[in-house]
């Protein structure tokens, strides 16, 4: 099967009518352990005429030890870039979605530090569903896109970042508690993190609100 490159075909309509475009994705949704992350990066009229970094894919499309390469590319592509955060606990406590909605603000926290004002941008969010706007981002205008990361470069770009990010998380993390093998499944519901689940519990790192003995398996 072909995959189609990202284009910024939708970044530069928006820019028309919008100083920034910030897109942003998120990495770990569906993961048993770990935190969750949200990419962030800034895009104006001026970036969306440089060419699309080789190589730059959603995050799912890119070979693994292909994407800290592709990257780098994408980080210095973008105007600016952020990885916002949601911890395993705070999961637990507000929710999935309120979590990435969390995680995806402190992200453009980051980059209005970096000198990005997100009150001029458009913000394009992966997906169906508008996460931001609920957990306190109502002074942004949101648009979710469905398959933004497959295409839209500044979300693929958004999405690798967050993913390489949160994959060098979880590599430390295994080095805390090797038993669970995150360094291989990140987090997710392999059958090893499960079987290692049954064998020891649960750590400090897990999502324990989650019914995670009824996880399917993912990889």
């Amino acid at each position: 099967m072909t995959v189609v490159a990202p284009r910024l075909t939708v970044e530069r309509r928006l820019l028309r009518e919008h100083a920034v475009v910030i897109a942003c994705d998120e990495v770990g949704r569906g993961a048993l352990a770990g935190p969750v992350a949200v990419g962030a990066v800034a895009m104006d009229a001026a970036g969306a005429r440089r060419r699309v970094p080789d190589g730059l894919r959603d995050s799912k499309l890119v070979a693994e030890h292909r994407r800290p390469a592709v990257a780098e590319r994408a980080a210095a592509w973008v105007g600016a870039s952020a990885i916002g955060w949601s911890s395993a606990a705070e999961i637990d406590q507000v929710g999935i979605i309120r979590a990435l909605g969390l995680a995806a603000l402190r992200a453009i926290a980051d980059l209005r530090a970096a000198g990005v004002v997100p009150e001029e941008a458009i913000v394009i969010l992966d997906g169906n569903h508008d996460y931001i706007t609920p957990a306190g981002g109502t002074d942004l205008r949101v648009q979710p896109i469905v398959k933004a990361d497959r295409d839209c470069a500044s979300a693929a770009a958004a999405s690798v970042l967050a993913k390489v990010a949160r994959d060098a998380v979880m590599v430390s993390l295994h080095d805390e508690e090797p038993v669970y093998q995150w360094a291989r499944n990140k987090g997710y519901a392999s059958a090893e993190h499960r079987a290692a689940i049954r064998s020891v519990g649960l750590s400090t790192h897990h999502r324990a609100s989650w019914a995670i003995a009824d996880a399917p398996t993912l990889f």
